[in-house]
């Protein structure tokens, strides 16, 4: 396919500036932008964040529910501050302070802004206080849709990084942009100083590549001291290639790295690439090109490692899930993927949207890994299907104690006192390590839901290297998601985070508990926290 090239000097005497809702810009353009063709006519592909801006669906029909009573053993609290009228907040991202770990920063889809909510705490979530980030797309000076935000800590910085997307509705420029904080996320990089780890405009030639829509990033900081790449920051990412009709031939993960993100100017960073997964179609099983969810994380090593889900660029089907690494900072890799899942250990949700009955909401398998500094395990966490017809979506867990080269059996992580998968769906895990080699899990979890419907937040603790694990419920209330995104239940976000230092755990999820629907016809989410000390 000829890729369609847009060029800014002929798109930018139609636009205007941007319109008094900062989220979305007021730019008109003759074609639609391939992503939306894409989101129009593929029910999976695309992340869901980028599909929530593009339509707030319609209201579906809400069914009563009920949640079994069991007495609930901790406390829960909203961190970020309402508009009026309530506006949704979702996929959340949480980095902890290495210096002082009673200093946290949390982002969130924010439907205020249409950029991200960041909440800070400097007491130990005792206080939290509320900002926004809005991207904006430099070569026009327009603010640009954002999302699917990641917040990380510079031991060697001393520093906040927070990423998100940058695309519009109606213009075909997508980039992935960086922002700092030096101040523990009181203030931020302007939008137009950020820092661009990837994008599909050539400022050389002055156009876009609508060919290339960016989706779906994730970002780590090497914080070993000892590392050759000390303080080195990765983004990875998956790069959708569209067709005219909306379709994606390949999908690959890609990776930017950079060592300095000025903080006077950060859009000053120089950025080098690497493709983790090639360009072209491949040949395993869906195509080797095929891929979503990257998440890097840094050994004890300094090296780098990225999970990732293999999926087709065109549904939520997902072949099983695969490890890469580098021992050279992210200029090469393995030159063959690890598989994770084992055959016969993992089935995946067989609704191509990847929906689960009998709510309304996208739930693709986000994936996460963390590795223990201590001891070099690795623990890989996600949803499965295997016992669907049992109970549901499981969270299932693997370990890896030789750098991800082999992996153990899948076991279920979201299981019941007998150690057998607990009722109902189960999904959205997250994991995380501290540096003594504890590591701690959260996810959303609907055993207590008599018709599989509502929302809790489960947390888990392994003090024995993933041996074994406690777990418990740690929010305070259900909550019903088809009143959590404009009446609709359309879109909670992708996934919830969790992390921890020095004995301070942050878990951090979406939730629906005070939606504005009576009150205001619309449906809302907040972002709630469980601080929890270790």
């Amino acid at each position: 396919m000829k890729r369609r090239m847009v060029a800014v000097a002929a798109v930018a005497l139609l636009l205007p500036l941007a319109a008094s809702n900062p989220g979305i810009s007021a730019q008109a353009s003759t074609d639609k932008p391939l992503w939306l063709t894409h989101v129009e006519n593929f029910p999976g592909g695309l992340s869901a964040g980028v599909r929530a801006v593009a339509s707030r669906i319609a209201a579906a029909p809400l069914t009563a529910d009920r949640v079994a009573a069991p007495a609930y053993t901790s406390s829960d609290v909203q961190i970020n501050n309402d508009s009026e009228p309530p506006m949704p907040q979702n996929e959340t991202s949480v980095a902890v302070s290495l210096d002082d770990p009673k200093i946290a920063v949390v982002g969130a889809n924010d439907y205020v802004s249409g950029g991200v909510a960041v909440m800070r705490t400097l007491d130990g979530g005792v206080t939290w206080s509320t900002t926004r980030v809005n991207p904006v797309f430099r070569p026009t000076s327009d603010v640009c849709s954002g999302g699917d935000p990641v917040v990380a800590y510079s031991l060697r910085d001393k520093a906040f990084y927070l990423s998100q997307l940058c695309f519009f509705r109606s213009l075909p420029f997508s980039e992935i942009q960086v922002f700092k904080s030096e101040d523990n996320g009181l203030t931020w990089t302007p939008g137009r100083r950020s820092s661009v780890a990837a994008s599909n405009y050539d400022a050389e030639t002055g156009a876009a590549d609508e060919s290339v829509f960016h989706d779906k990033e994730w970002m780590t900081v090497d914080n070993t001291p000892t590392s050759p790449h000390y303080g080195r920051v990765y983004v990875t990412w998956t790069k959708f290639h569209l067709q005219d009709d909306g379709f994606s031939d390949y999908c690959p993960i890609q990776l930017a790295y950079t060592d300095i993100i000025p903080t006077f100017d950060p859009s000053l960073a120089t950025w080098e690439h690497t493709p983790v997964v090639p360009d072209n179609p491949g040949d395993d099983g869906v195509g080797s090109s095929a891929n979503q969810f990257s998440v890097p994380q840094v050994d004890e090593a300094g090296d780098l490692t990225i999970s990732y889900a293999l999926e087709e660029c065109n549904t939520g089907l997902d072949a099983g899930f695969r490890y890469q690494r580098s021992d050279d900072g992210g200029e090469t890799f393995l030159r063959n993927p690890v598989k994770i899942n084992k055959p016969g250990q993992f089935v995946d949700n067989p609704d191509p949207a990847d929906l689960l009955p009998p709510t309304a909401f996208r739930a693709p398998n986000t994936t996460a890994h963390a590795i223990s500094p201590t001891t070099g395990t690795t623990v890989f966490v996600y949803q499965n299907h295997i016992n669907r017809e049992r109970s549901e979506a499981d969270i299932s867990f693997q370990v890896s104690s030789n750098g991800g080269l082999d992996w153990s059996d899948a076991e279920t992580l979201s299981a019941r006192a007998n150690g057998r998968p607990a009722q109902n769906d189960q999904f959205f895990p997250w994991v995380t390590v501290d540096e003594a080699g504890v590591f701690y899990a959260v996810w959303f979890d609907r055993r207590n839901s008599d018709i599989n419907k509502r929302i809790e937040t489960w947390y888990a603790v392994s003090t024995d290297d993933a041996d074994t694990w406690t777990s418990e419920r740690i929010s305070t209330r259900s909550w019903n998601p088809d009143e959590g995104f404009f009446t609709s239940g359309a879109f909670i976000g992708d996934y919830n985070g969790i992390a921890a230092s020095k004995g301070w755990v942050y878990p951090v999820w979406t939730d629906g508990r005070r939606s504005a629907i009576e009150r205001t016809g619309i449906g809302e989410t907040d972002v709630f926290t469980s601080v929890q000390r270790s």
